[in-house]
């Protein structure tokens, strides 16, 4: 199926096979291997793993902090991170495992085989992470009937966006970072610390919506991801989709420009596209490149894709403008 695959005129399209869209391109941004941490950024790794501490790194949404976790992992050879999707309702037993009463209820109520209280607990990420520590031997007696549980390791775990929690989240875990345990209520308050020879790493993002307690920051190590300068964000795009990085690709030069005109102060935008709008917006530009070898020389096709870039309404107005502007004055110059 060619681009583009939606014509939004209500004829329906008839295929002899099933609906076959393009793999999405954005699958490629993600692999781990792709990622290209600055110096400043890899010091605060290293000092994190050297002293123990969580990792708590902050910037912009899409200068690629989530994704830090898992080319960490990458590196170390560890399996995936486990990740903790911080919500507004999350309180901090949650990191650590979950316990669903009311099913335990019902189950008991209908006269369920099993009502082990021990299978209605589901281990979360630092819980899970902190269990994986251990011998099975040693926990035997606290997983749930279908757990599984062969070996020891180490893991990465990912809290993602901790300023979204309720204060109380931070506060509440403490110690719990700091010495790697946590305590099951719903067995006696059993306490489960790592072992720490393999102690998990922690990486906790935010997106700085919300001040987190002095405490919990004393507990980190602290980095604040920058905004790339022009060098150092061709070197990402290279790096992420292949796209030369250097003066022999007029493409991504003008790419660069202009999603550089589009962040200045001077474009009035209240949401500046971050590198994860970028990265994606190259993805869609170079599809038209076998029409024309640099599709930013064409007004149209710089309009259309806007949508993946600039995010609001209002913004989108005024990013109009400065496209048809940065067009003009580029084409007095060529």
């Amino acid at each position: 199926m060619k681009y583009p695959f939606y014509s939004g005129d209500g004829n329906r399209k008839q295929y002899d096979l099933s609906l076959n869209l393009p793999t999405s391109a954005r699958s490629q941004l993600l692999k781990p291997g792709n990622y290209i941490a600055d110096s400043g950024l890899k010091d605060a790794c290293n000092v994190a793993l050297l002293l123990g501490q969580p990792l708590l790194v902050t910037g912009e949404p899409g200068t690629g902090k989530t994704q830090l976790a898992y080319s960490l992992a990458w590196e170390l050879g560890l399996d995936e991170p486990l990740k903790f999707e911080t919500k507004s309702t999350s309180i901090a037993r949650e990191l650590f495992y979950t316990y669903d009463a009311l099913k335990r209820f019902q189950d008991v109520q209908s006269g369920a085989v099993s009502t082990k209280l021990l299978d209605y607990i589901n281990y979360q990420a630092l819980g899970l992470a902190i269990l994986r520590t251990r011998n099975p031997e040693e926990v035997k007696d606290i997983l749930p009937t279908e757990a599984l549980h062969t070996k020891k390791v180490r893991s990465v775990v990912l809290i993602d966006e901790i300023d979204k929690a309720p204060r109380d989240f931070s506060n509440d875990l403490l110690n719990e970072l700091e010495l790697m345990y946590f305590r099951i209520l719903e067995l006696g308050n059993a306490k489960i610390a790592a072992d720490q020879t393999l102690q998990p790493i922690v990486i906790i993002t935010s997106n700085s919506e919300k001040d987190l307690p002095d405490a919990f920051l004393r507990r980190c190590i602290y980095y604040n991801i920058p905004f790339p300068k022009p060098e150092r964000l061709a070197e990402i795009v290279a790096n992420r989709l292949g796209i030369n990085a250097g003066n022999s690709s007029p493409f991504l030069q003008a790419a660069l420009n202009l999603f550089y005109s589009l962040r200045s102060p001077q474009s009035g935008l209240r949401k500046k596209p971050a590198t994860a709008e970028l990265l994606g917006w190259l993805i869609i530009l170079r599809k038209f490149n076998s029409e024309s070898e640099n599709p930013l020389t064409k007004p149209e096709v710089v309009l259309i894709t806007l949508s993946s870039l600039i995010k609001t309404a209002e913004d989108q107005e005024k990013a109009k403008k400065i496209v048809e502007q940065w067009i003009q004055e580029r084409t007095k110059t060529t």
